[in-house]
């Protein structure tokens, strides 16, 4: 059974409302996509993945809903069941691509309460233990905010206020569904992190690993995952962590009757750390997905639904 995985098609991929500082130029302009560069790079993602052997299913593009391009959002799966997030209302249109989607690959589709804003994977995802397979979940939340510009002083005298996206009193449905595996709930604080999936990374032979970039979580967060993680965190510095290292995302590609792990991780990073990468016994994988991190603020995590091991 390959690792399945869901892209969104980019054909209609456009910065409709705004909706995280990376989507605005200084002035709160939203930003123009290159739609052709897009394509290209996104075509280029997708046969990388099915070269490597990932089973890559497709939601059409959409006019109305161009954020179908970021799928991390719709959910995440547990055993043969996917609870469906509750997006933010920009993006709540785009439920019922996702739905289709899924229950097409023969998951039972449940929903998420009414009143919980939640993100699903790019914001509740496995981490590894010392030992073989995920022993716990990490929860990222942070405080929600309307939309809206505010004074400052400086120059642009406003600015934006985008807030975060999962509710924190979502620990608990949480920890509900995967009992009882441990959920470990961190809070984020920097707005260009509006998703877990952008500070945190987990990778490595069992997932046992963690890339965080750590100034976007809360100080209280920072130190429980150094004191869970010890040896196993990797700190990124400013200019990986600016150009969404944690963003990165882990495939398992047989060959020669051996298991071989790579991470696809966003272009441009430094070359430390890729060598730290290959120290921890995965190969690093540079995308260029600059298009949809630049427009958009998501890359490589955020351009997929991590659908696991599903029948062909």
């Amino acid at each position: 059974m390959p690792q399945t995985v869901l892209l969104g098609d980019p054909a209609c991929f456009r910065i409709k409302s705004g909706a995280n500082p990376h989507t605005r130029d200084a002035w709160g302009r939203r930003k123009r996509v290159d739609l052709r560069r897009a394509i290209d790079q996104w075509t280029r993602f997708k046969s990388l993945l099915e070269q490597q052997g990932v089973a890559v299913r497709v939601i059409p593009s959409s006019e109305e809903w161009p954020g179908l391009v970021f799928p991390a959002n719709a959910g995440f799966r547990f055993g043969n069941r996917f609870y469906l997030s509750r997006l933010h209302p920009g993006r709540a249109g785009e439920a019922d691509a996702y739905r289709r989607a899924v229950s097409a690959l023969g998951l039972t589709v449940l929903d998420f309460p009414a009143d919980l804003p939640f993100e699903g994977e790019a914001d509740f995802f496995p981490v590894g233990g010392s030992g073989s397979g995920p022993a716990r979940y990490l929860f990222t939340s942070g405080r929600l905010e309307r939309r809206r510009w505010t004074p400052r002083l400086g120059w642009p005298p406003v600015r934006r206020v985008y807030g975060f996206r999962s509710d924190p009193r979502a620990l608990e449905t949480l920890r509900q569904i995967v009992h009882p595996a441990e959920v470990i709930p961190l809070e984020l604080v920097d707005e260009s992190h509006y998703h877990g999936d952008t500070v945190l990374c987990p990778f490595g032979p069992n997932r046992e690993f963690l890339m965080a970039a750590l100034e976007g979580l809360s100080e209280r967060s920072q130190m429980a995952l150094r004191g869970r993680f010890g040896n196993r965190l990797i700190p990124l510095d400013e200019p990986d962590a600016r150009r969404f290292a944690a963003n990165s995302f882990q495939i398992t590609v047989p060959a020669d009757g051996e298991t071989r792990r790579v991470l696809l991780m966003p272009d441009g990073l430094t070359q430390g750390l890729y060598r730290q990468v290959r120290q921890r016994g995965v190969i690093p994988c540079p995308v260029d997905v600059s298009e949809f991190l630049e427009k958009g603020g998501g890359a490589v995590k955020c351009m997929l639904l991590d659908l696991g091991e599903l029948p062909v």
